[in-house]
């Protein structure tokens, strides 16, 4: 496919539908990485019960696909400097599709975990790929939003994965244990519900064009010129030639400056990339049935929930597509941290104070109950106008042509191995810790975070990627 052949395609669409569309297929992966990441949050108790696994190997089945997709994430960027960021796309689609039939089938855990590290190789990919190419085709003026359908996909992928997983549940009498369609179990169809978008994935893959600094990287200067025109983009074939280096592909060597391991641009990436798991937003994603239904609530109320926080999650994105541009990165960052701390805190506060059942685990009763769900899910809506969408568009707009690739790979890897940590590390904590502690340890990195974005984070609103 070349780029004029994906421009063609779209001849028929105004310039400003016709970025929206390119923009929204990348992030296509987005919604794969939403859904295939939190799918995994209604199965797990059936996971434990069908494989008759301790709480270790369900916290490695849930974190070790998070590893997989530290990987993806370290080598796509590599990748789509040497093949294009398209082709990319249509590998992860595969990768996507193949993970999500074999995470329905498999013979024991190992196995199962095999399978979700195939599909978290492909979030990890999807992670970085999407970002950068999103950023590399976006007007300056519009990137900060078109690079927040990035997460809006995200929340879409998490929300859709919880709505999916509730109703196959309810579909097969309330429990993912039990038989849905085909004689087969509930938890099964949660895996195989991933297999339309992922194909989907694959095909529109095939619409769009290739990114305009491939392009010229690759001396398809005509190609990258027809696409720059076609989104409206600023930007000359020239200025994108002074900034790619054409001798050679971009590599990790890139991102060393004398002594020191990284640039410190690099540390800044790395920073907001780990910072953002360690506020424990992923708890909230892949393990909130097994919270909520650990401080009292039935499974069903559980599930309602957490889809109730995924909607949440996704008008909060949107609040920052609309902002994003206006009010600029760090001020939503900020705001979001310190929004972040309070609910956090008060979550600590109750779950820490709240009187402990049988099983050893705090149970909220009536109104504390109901003040504990207010601030889950005001934490998720601090999370989610802030830290959610900002962290990716800052990662695919602020490194300079030279270094993207490199940097976006160094710092997707970071973000995915934070992610891992906090994950395998929740089932350990709530067992031997405890939620009060869990959420103190939580808070304590969301004031970190705030104290983070107001030293290191610069603004990058309103800059092209030759500015950078």
């Amino acid at each position: 496919m070349t780029s004029s052949s994906g421009a063609s395609r779209g001849g028929g669409l105004s310039q400003n539908s016709y970025v929206v569309f390119i923009a929204s297929a990348a992030a296509l992966g987005g919604f794969l990485f939403g859904f295939d990441t939190a799918v995994i949050n209604g199965t797990v108790t059936a996971l434990r019960n069908y494989f008759g696994a301790s709480a270790v190997e369900i916290g490695l089945a849930v974190s070790l696909a998070l590893l997989g997709s530290a990987v993806g994430a370290f080598f796509a960027g590599q990748l789509a400097d040497r093949i294009g960021r398209v082709r990319v796309m249509m590998l992860a689609s595969g990768a996507f599709a193949l993970s999500a039939l074999g995470s329905g089938m498999p013979f024991g855990i190992y196995d199962f975990i095999a399978w979700r590290a195939l599909g978290g190789i492909a979030v990890g990919a999807a992670s970085i790929i999407a970002p950068a190419y999103i950023a590399e085709v976006s007007p300056a003026h519009k990137r900060g939003r078109l690079g927040s359908l990035q997460q809006l996909a995200i929340v879409i992928g998490i929300f859709v994965a919880l709505v999916a997983d509730w109703l196959i549940a309810e579909g097969a009498g309330g429990s993912a244990d039990n038989v849905f369609w085909l004689g087969q179990e509930a938890w099964r169809w949660m895996f195989w519900a991933e297999l339309p978008a992922a194909l989907l994935y694959g095909v529109v893959a095939f619409l769009i064009p290739e990114s305009p600094r491939y392009l010229v990287a690759q001396a398809r200067e005509d190609a990258a010129k027809h696409v720059l025109e076609r989104v409206g983009a600023k930007e000359t074939v020239a200025e994108i030639r002074a900034t790619v280096e054409g001798e050679r592909k971009p590599r990790l060597s890139d991102l060393v400056v004398k002594k020191r391991l990284f640039l410190g641009i690099v540390w800044v990436g790395i920073g907001l990339a780990v910072l953002q798991q360690f506020v424990g937003i992923n708890i909230i994603f892949y393990y909130s049935s097994v919270l909520w239904r650990a401080v009292g609530f039935s499974e069903g109320d559980a599930l309602a929930i957490t889809v109730l926080g995924g909607a949440i999650n996704i008008i909060t994105t949107l609040v920052a597509i609309a902002y994003v541009d206006k009010f600029g990165r760090k001020p939503l960052l900020i705001i979001g941290s310190i929004g972040m701390v309070l609910m956090l805190g008060a979550m600590a506060i109750i779950f820490g104070t709240a009187p402990v059942g049988a099983d050893g685990q705090p149970v909220l009763d009536g109104t504390i109950g109901v003040v504990a769900c207010v601030a889950a899910n005001l934490y998720i809506f601090c999370f989610g106008f802030s830290w959610g969408p900002v962290m990716w568009v800052m990662l695919g707009e602020m490194f300079n042509n030279r270094i993207r690739g490199a940097a976006l790979s160094v710092a997707g890897a970071a973000q995915w191995i934070a992610n891992f940590l906090v994950t395998v590390s929740f089932p350990w904590m709530l067992e031997s810790i405890g939620l009060g502690m869990s959420y103190g340890l939580y808070t304590f990195w969301a004031l970190v975070s705030v104290f983070f974005v107001l030293r290191y984070v610069r603004e990058t609103k309103g800059k092209t990627l030759e500015q950078m």
